[in-house]
């Protein structure tokens, strides 16, 4: 079982602890084995289930109630928890909620109200559309265009890497409308998945299966009120949506490591070597010491930024790359100590922690690669002083 004395930490609310041992008793009931041998399938029944249990009503605000707001803490405890049981279902989950951040962010009543009441209950699923071929890590210079045409906007260009690419039924595409150059020239835009010119260009595979894609956006039109926000906007938008992100995907990693610690501990435990339990070895025993320690130092980075956006924060750029960078890092290398614990069994197929180890590596580059988070948080630092 895995630690949750976490929850006693003055960052949480009551409602943030009875939401843990909710979704704790969800999870243990219906994520034990998911079928991951159809990963579109897959995703899409994740996110229904997640729909019929409740659970994305936290991924968005709710287009009902003006006053809605993302509680990045829930965000976190239900990356956290989902991704400790299940890598793919933490996956449905947080797409749900980068997928239509922009539209909870910045997004009109009406657009809202069109999009958030399906994508909540599970009726639709989301991407958020931003990585491009030439510009990943430097968004201000992406190259997909969107030009005016009479009421529309017409997109031509392409964006890869896209989560749920190929299953979505809605993007937030971000593209450049020219108001100024660089990032002062980015707009972003709701596209159904049935717009015409938008289509899947390329599947793409990668080591923990998931569903990515490049699109291909050729003459793809949409109406003038399909953009979110004001024009230029664009840049400004998605850095909000990943301040707010990014702490997630630090949770999610956190999951990851606190899977593989219980996992170590149990091998530990109940193996012997040398005629002793593996647990009674120093060098084992300094390996846990280190696992341990990485965890609540990367629980503590990010809670300390879901808990300042929480309060109030305008922006936790600074907070947000320290938790991404930190605890997604050092989940690799919890990991990758709970793979050397396991010896031969640890890079079996289809064995938890061999699981674990292709699942983390991901979360060291997107939403911004580890060398981005240093750049960001140097930057902060500088400025401050």
């Amino acid at each position: 079982m895995a630690d949750r004395s976490f929850l006693a930490w003055p960052f949480f609310e009551d409602r943030h602890r009875a939401l843990a041992e909710a979704l704790e008793g969800w999870a243990s009931t219906n994520l034990v084995h998911v079928d991951h041998s159809d990963v579109d399938q897959a995703c899409r029944d994740l996110v229904a289930k997640l729909g019929e249990g409740g659970w994305l009503s936290h991924s968005a605000v709710d287009p009902d109630n003006a006053d809605s707001k993302l509680d990045v803490r829930s965000l976190c405890i239900i990356r956290e928890t989902l991704a400790r049981h299940d890598g793919l279902a933490d996956f449905a989950f947080a797409m749900q909620g980068l997928g239509t951040g922009a539209l909870s962010l910045f997004g009109t009543a009406g657009q809202k109200r069109e999009w958030l009441t399906r994508t909540r209950r599970g009726k639709a699923l989301s991407a958020f559309a931003l990585s491009e071929p030439k510009s990943g890590s430097d968004v201000a210079h992406l190259d997909l265009a969107a030009t005016v045409d009479g009421d529309s906007y017409v997109l031509n260009g392409e964006k890869t890497w896209i989560s749920n690419g190929g299953i979505a039924d809605v993007y937030t595409v971000f593209a450049r409308t020219g108001e100024g150059p660089g990032a002062k020239g980015i707009s972003a835009f709701i596209v159904p998945a049935d717009a015409p010119g938008l289509s899947v260009a390329e599947r793409l595979e990668v080591i923990a299966p998931h569903p990515l894609a490049r699109l291909s956006f050729e003459n793809c039109r949409v109406p003038r009120t399909a953009m979110i926000g004001a024009p230029g906007q664009g840049f400004r938008i998605a850095m909000s949506v990943l301040d707010v992100f990014r702490p997630t995907v630090a949770a999610a990693a956190l999951g990851f490591a606190r899977r593989a610690l219980d996992e170590s501990v149990s091998r530990a435990t109940s193996r012997e070597l040398f005629g002793a339990p593996m647990a009674e070895l120093q060098m084992v025993q300094g390996h846990i010491a280190d696992m341990a320690l990485d965890i609540d130092a990367a629980a503590l980075l990010v809670y300390r930024a879901a808990w300042l956006k929480d309060s109030g924060a305008a922006r936790i750029s600074r907070e947000a790359a320290m938790a991404k960078l930190f605890s997604t890092d050092r989940a690799q290398s919890v990991i990758d100590k709970a793979v050397q614990i396991h010896g031969g069994d640890g890079v079996r197929k289809g064995s938890i922690v061999e699981r674990l180890y292709r699942e983390i590596r991901a979360l060291r580059i997107y939403e911004g690669a580890s060398d981005v988070q240093k750049i960001i948080i140097a930057r902060q630092v500088i400025a401050g002083n």
